[in-house]
């Protein structure tokens, strides 16, 4: 899983606080970017299965979409 603060939707927002990749930054700054950084396959699911017990922030990362002119359909 390629992580990429720069290509989050969600960056500079609170989401921010409250998202594994802070945690794994360390709190560094107030808002953090990263990346890009890989999670092999373990890395991701083992993040996932922490997230899901509650014993970690979740993953946050929400992909931006580029921008579509509706004109050209």
């Amino acid at each position: 899983m390629l992580i990429d603060c720069d290509s989050c939707a969600m960056q500079h927002t609170t989401a921010c606080d409250d998202c594994i990749v802070t945690a794994l930054l360390d709190g560094a700054s107030d808002t953090p970017t990263a990346g890009p950084f890989d999670l092999d396959p373990v890395e991701s699911h083992a993040l996932e299965n922490l997230a899901d017990a509650g014993l970690v922030a979740p993953l946050r990362l929400v992909p931006r979409h580029a921008d579509t002119d509706a004109a050209t359909g």
